[in-house]
């Protein structure tokens, strides 16, 4: 093996690098892009409750409006209006780094083990 095997196999893992880098950043160009594009102040899904395998039912908000609606692989149903005040409102629980839930996951599976 001479030196021209030895950098033609680092002008070629150069170019696979320069390949990945592009990859990458392409690829979170498109993220950001889809992501701002996909944002609408006046339409957000609320909750979505999974009730088989491609059968869904969402409580979305369209304006100052909440509506419920069935959606499958075909269509999608609406199936009323949603009173804002009968909606249960997502409880914010602390934020726990990952050492807090893993030692409070480890503390459990000691005391499961000890009985």
């Amino acid at each position: 093996m001479g030196l021209d095997s030895y950098l033609q196999f680092i002008s070629v893992l150069i170019i696979f690098i320069l390949v990945l880098a592009a990859t990458l950043y392409v690829t979170k160009w498109m993220a950001n892009y889809q992501k701002g594009s996909n944002s609408s102040r006046n339409i957000e899904i609320i909750d979505t409750c999974k009730i088989s395998t491609n059968k869904y039912i969402q409580i979305i908000r369209i304006g100052d409006k909440y509506l419920s609606i069935a959606v499958s692989n075909d269509q999608i149903t609406n199936l009323g209006e949603v009173d804002p005040s009968e909606l249960v409102q997502e409880q914010t629980g602390e934020n726990l780094g990952f050492k807090e839930i893993f030692d409070k996951i480890k503390g459990e599976k000691k005391d499961n083990n000890g009985k």
